[in-house]
């Protein structure tokens, strides 16, 4: 009698292992049928970023409106911070459209600051290997720039790539690098100033999470 217990314990034992392997591999299975055909359209992302910013190249103008070179600028040596929510619709596995909202600074060298806030359109292309997702992205939009007492409303780009590692099926995270261009074309009492003209370049890096719906 001990012994057909102990047959039918190590049969139950062994069955109840194979079923906990077999649903093992058919949710690896499932997540490997996923990630292969990971997009469709219709699927949306909201994504969170937080990050810093760093002036690089600042581009002058003459008084015919003409560029001039690189000049300085007034910015402090510390980096900037940034943060920004983002809305993407996905038209197809790979093509996405979305927009964004962000609010960024950047200290002067007397430590003043100088605070944007852009808002914009966004469209980019998503490749895909495996658990990891590349999505190129260009934004267009408005920028409020916001020093002291001063208050300058115009137009900006970025250019970005981004590497997100899929930690589920509802969330990945991942890491950024972009290009930034503000151009500012000033007017006082409507009439353009060229030589105030100025092209600002800003680098960012920061690190997201995305939620996928």
């Amino acid at each position: 009698m001990q012994k057909s217990r102990a047959f039918v314990l190590l049969l139950a034992s062994c069955w109840f292992s194979l079923y906990a392997v077999s649903l093992g591999a058919q949710e690896w299975d499932d997540w490997d049928f996923y990630a292969t055909d990971l997009y469709a359209r219709g699927d949306q992302t909201f994504t969170i970023t937080v990050g810093t910013i760093m002036p690089t190249v600042f581009i002058g103008f003459n008084e015919s409106g003409d560029r001039t070179g690189t000049i300085p600028h007034n910015f402090s040596p510390a980096v900037g911070g940034t943060i920004s929510l983002a809305y993407t619709y996905f038209l197809g596995a790979n093509l996405f459209l979305g927009g964004e909202l962000g609010v960024s600074f950047n200290y002067t060298l007397r430590r003043n600051t100088l605070f944007v806030v852009p808002f914009g359109l966004r469209a980019g292309w998503q490749f895909v290997f495996g658990t990891f997702e590349v999505p190129l992205l260009v934004t267009f939009g408005m920028a409020r720039h916001s020093y002291m007492d001063a208050v300058y409303w115009g137009a900006f780009l970025r250019g970005g790539v981004s590497v997100f590692y899929r930690f589920s099926p509802e969330w990945s995270f991942g890491l950024n690098a972009d290009w930034n261009w503000y151009p500012q074309r000033p007017r006082r009492d409507g009439q353009r100033i060229p030589a105030e003209n100025v092209d600002a370049h800003i680098l960012g890096i920061s690190i997201s999470a995305r939620y996928h719906f």
